[in-house]
């Protein structure tokens, strides 16, 4: 098992606590059928111009399998792949789509059980004239995205993991799993109730 897949293991929501805010998507890059199975890789980025699809379509044939296909798009009017675009990525072993646009033929997609994370769907295809460079910088869901970063995501969100500290974010995030699990609703509870008086306290507060 890679280090981008064990990623598969960790929840956003704790990749979340660790990484804070401006590692995870805006709440409009969204599961588009459920349950959707947690996605984990390495981020294949692609940047397409409002209107245009081309370089998604031509990502899917160049990125290896494992990937996740992070899309800069910016464009609500037009989208970015259908079933067909999705079936062949899904055959060459592409993890998942995380867009930042829409996609259409959303039943092809959830009937096959492959993995996108988008704004929603739209039944018109954009063009295929714009050509730009694959793996690049990209801005998805609000937050900078780098080729071999790590996308986890799943129902409760979208997290991007810098490479630079995925390492340190996967021994972290171990750590407090393994420490969540070993504490009980009561241990938690009464931490939590000391914690939230002890603040209320702090600013005045009288029961």
């Amino acid at each position: 098992m890679t280090e981008t897949t064990e990623f598969a293991d960790i929840p956003p929501t704790t990749l979340a606590d660790l990484l804070g805010r401006e590692q995870v998507m805006d709440s409009g890059i969204r599961p588009l059928w459920g349950p959707v199975p947690r996605v984990a890789g390495p981020a294949f980025t692609v940047r397409c111009p409002p209107g245009d699809n081309l370089m998604l379509h031509a990502a899917i044939h160049r990125a290896p399998a494992g990937s996740v296909i992070v899309v800069e798009s910016g464009d609500l009017d037009y989208a970015l792949a259908g079933g067909n675009v999705c079936a062949v990525a899904q055959r060459r072993g592409i993890a998942g789509f995380v867009a930042d646009g829409l996609i259409r033929d959303l039943a092809e997609v959830r009937e096959a059980g492959f993995p996108v994370f988008a704004r929603g769907v739209i039944p018109i295809p954009g063009a295929k004239k714009a050509v730009a460079p694959l793996g690049g910088r990209v801005r998805c869901g609000g937050v900078r995205v780098e080729a071999g970063d790590v996308v986890v995501a799943d129902e409760e969100g979208v997290v991007a993991v810098p490479a630079a500290r995925r390492s340190d974010v996967l021994a972290a995030a171990r750590a407090k799993l393994t420490k969540e699990a070993t504490e009980t609703l009561d241990a938690w509870e009464a931490a939590h109730r000391a914690h939230i008086d002890e603040i209320l306290a702090e600013a005045g507060f009288e029961e």
